[in-house]
């Protein structure tokens, strides 16, 4: 596999945006905020995918958004939530937690302790309509749901235990060790993207590191592998 076959193009780590405050170090594989790169608008629906490391104590204060699914994706450490549906709630590794933006939504996420970094994924996916009703769901995945396996974490029609996405769009969540080999059929008329979340994995004997993805176009078999602790998440995409 390289970069320049037909079904696949690797998106690299250090080609990502990076933004750097006082309490966010942030990456962002898509264009976001100040950074802008026409190659990198987003992959079907899939429109942000953000690297964030929060300083303890510190966040986003409130503020709004509208027609979008958010998703959060903790790695270490955990998120205070607060929003104008009234929720609170603290989202720690293991959770997923949707927040469907609809005709809008206001909400701050903050580090949770006021000691340790907090690292973590946010995921904005188009919906597959506008208007909608704002909502938050979360729930918790153990890892070893996850452990060897590709787990649904989300879903449209949030089967087998996901949380609902107002897109048609599945995500998995895996967690491998040393030796584990995960296989995925990529469907005639879908599209993949591949993220490696923490660790190092192969995907057919290439090897991608944290924060690299990789978009896959058309039908394929994928076999992902890795030789020590990794985390990945997959985006079955229309």
């Amino acid at each position: 596999m390289s970069p320049n076959t037909i079904n696949y193009l690797v998106h690299g780590r250090s080609d990502r945006g990076h933004s750097q405050t006082g309490w966010l170090d942030s990456s962002h594989t898509f264009s976001f905020s100040s950074f802008y790169d026409p190659n990198r608008m987003g992959f079907r629906t899939l429109r942000v995918i953000n690297d964030d490391r929060i300083a303890p104590g510190a966040g986003f204060p409130t503020h709004g958004h509208r027609d979008m699914e958010i998703l959060t994706y903790v790695l270490s450490g955990a998120v205070e939530h607060k929003d104008s549906l009234g929720t609170g709630s603290v989202i720690r590794p293991g959770d997923v937690q949707i927040m469907s933006a609809g005709t809008g939504i206001q909400h701050s996420e903050f580090n949770h302790s006021q000691t340790e970094p907090l690292h973590l994924l946010q995921i904005w996916i188009l919906p597959d309509q506008q208007g909608l009703s704002p909502r938050y769901e979360q729930k918790a995945f153990s890892a070893e749901e996850k452990r060897g396996q590709l787990r649904l974490v989300a879903a449209k029609d949030g089967r087998d235990g996901a949380v609902t996405i107002h897109q048609n769009v599945d995500i998995y969540s895996s967690v491998l060790e040393p030796g584990d080999v995960v296989n995925y059929h990529v469907k005639p008329n879908r599209y993949v993207w591949l993220q490696i979340a923490q660790g190092v994995a192969t995907l057919h004997g290439e090897e991608l590191r944290a924060g690299d993805g990789v978009q896959i176009n058309g039908e394929e078999q994928l076999e992902i592998g890795t030789n020590i602790s990794t985390e990945l998440l997959l985006f079955d995409l229309a």
